[in-house]
This record gives C-alpha cells, structure tokens and sequence, in this order.
C-alpha cells in the first residue's frame, strides 16, 4: 500500500502548529529548556502557534520565546474566561509578549477554534486537559473528521507510559495496530519538524461522512 501523505502539510511550507501543553513547568529544567528550543525550531520554519493562551508553565514559556523570535503576529492564544486568573500570570497580557489572546466561553469553545486553525497538533507534557485536548485529536483522526499529523514530544520519556499503554491496547484489542500509529514520536525539536512533515496516515483509520445535511460539520 502506498503511503498517503496528510493533506494538511502536503506542498506547504508555513504551517501553524496547535501544542497542547502544561501550565506548570514541570519536575525537570529540560521541559523548559525543550520546549524553548521547540519555539527555535518553530521560527526557523516561519512556522505560526495556536495554543491555549495561558502565560504560566510551559504554554507561557512556548508563547512569550515565539513571540520574541518570530513577532506577536505569530502566536495566537485561545483561552476561556474562567482560566484567565489560574493560567495567567496577568489578567491582560501584553500582545508584544505572548502575542493575540481571544477569550471565549467555554473549553468547548477553546479547541474548536484551536483546531479550526491548526495544520498540525503537538503534545508536550502536561497534565489532565494537555492528555484530554490530545486523546480528543486523536479521535478525531481515527474517525475520519480530519488528517493532520499528531505528534508527541517525548521530552524525557515523558509520554513513555502513554506509549506503552497504547501498545498494550493493541495486544489486548482495544485498539488497531494500523491506527496505533495515527500518533507519531519526537524525542527532539528538529524530529518534532521533521515528523510533522513526513506524517502519513495511518491504516484502518474509519473515512466517514462528517459533512452529511442531516449531521452538524465539525467545526475542524
């Protein structure tokens, strides 16, 4: 079978990258410093940021290093009005720093409009709603609703459990071993690049009819 490139990144050069990632820092400096060099890598492809507009934590480092090395134009933040006092370090952060902030009113909300921009989803470490927003992609993926490249950035072996509890899923049934490679692996930046634009479509993955007239479009 012929290996089918994602329609998302094929012939294009500057993408935007939707990174779903902590509001803390993390246990080990090399989160930070990883994920600075992720936004080097980033800026050297002229490639754009959609994330969830948080200032603290690794989305805040992600955001405020993109701005600096690419321009506010670059980085686009999507946050609710309930999070901006727990994941903001401001209520109103300069744009100069972090970029443009657009507040809405729901998580909802929040990842239709990130998706409804992205060309590629990202996952660095993080929490609770970094693993929801990325398994919810996923998903997505599986069934049809869109092609784009998800990548981990394995920072540390960070995602090594995850991993292995995919893998297990495949012997134990749960998931296919075609569709266990919608997810691709990055240990650095420059794979983290590279992964999102060789990404093929995994095997097996259900092509089904999201655009129907008596079904709602998706908002990706």
């Amino acid at each position: 079978m012929t290996d089918i490139v994602s329609t998302a990144v094929a012939a294009r050069t500057e993408l935007t990258l939707c990174v779903f990632c902590g509001a803390s820092q993390g246990a080990s400096p090399a989160y930070a410093e990883e994920t600075q060099a992720l936004a080097v890598a980033m800026s050297s492809q002229s490639w754009s940021l959609i994330y969830g507009g948080g200032t603290l934590g690794l989305m805040g480092h992600l955001a405020k290093n993109l701005v600096r090395l690419s321009g506010p134009e670059a980085v686009h933040g999507v946050i609710p009005e309930a999070l901006i006092r727990t994941e903001r370090g401001v209520i109103k952060p300069e744009v100069i720093e972090y970029g443009k902030t657009t507040v809405v009113h729901s998580m909802h909300e929040r990842k239709a409009l990130m998706a409804s921009e992205a060309d590629a989803f990202v996952a660095l470490p993080g929490g609770y709603g970094t693993v929801e927003e990325l398994f919810e992609v996923i998903t997505w993926n599986q069934l049809g609703i869109h092609d784009r490249p998800i990548v981990l950035f394995n920072i540390g072996g960070f995602f090594d459990h995850l991993l292995a509890w995919i893998e297990n899923s495949v012997v134990q049934g749960f998931i296919s071993r075609g569709t266990a490679d919608i997810v691709s692996v990055a240990n650095t930046p420059e794979e983290v690049i590279q992964k999102v634009q060789e990404y093929k479509l995994a095997v097996g993955r259900h092509l089904l009819d999201w655009k129907s007239k008596d079904m709602k479009t998706s908002a990706i």
